[in-house]
């Protein structure tokens, strides 16, 4: 069992930056890889980044890559999100997710354990 909680939404201008954090409890964090999503409402919930159980890989999905950049600090539980030139677009609740089934990947079933998300909204 894996017990997630984000933190650092908030609401900024177009062009900001924001920095997400997500602290895990419960079970070893080096054995998941873990993964941030976003959801609007309405919509279905969208695999954002990705990254490797050792940190040596990453993931993005072509609308954030070059803009967002995912890290992780398996000595502090911790996975992070790095959004920058941010864009009304951005505007979600982000969740950060924990998986250990096959290899590391963006797509929400795959993810065993969720957090209960944190809004970013970009609005001038």
């Amino acid at each position: 069992q894996v017990h997630l909680v984000e933190s650092g939404g908030g609401s900024v201008q177009p062009g900001g930056s924001l920095r997400l954090s997500c602290a895990a409890s419960g079970s070893t964090f080096s054995n998941y890889y873990m993964g941030w999503f976003r959801q609007t409402p309405g919509k279905e919930r969208e695999g954002v980044s990705a990254i490797t159980r050792t940190g040596t890989s990453t993931y993005y999905a072509d609308f954030v890559r070059g803009r967002f950049t995912i890290s992780r600090d398996n000595a502090k539980n911790t996975v992070y999100l790095q959004l920058n030139n941010l864009k009304p677009e951005d505007t979600a609740i982000y969740y950060c997710a924990a998986g250990s089934r096959g290899s590391t990947n963006i797509y929400p079933d795959r993810y065993d354990y969720w957090g209960q998300g944190t809004q970013v909204t970009v609005s001038s």
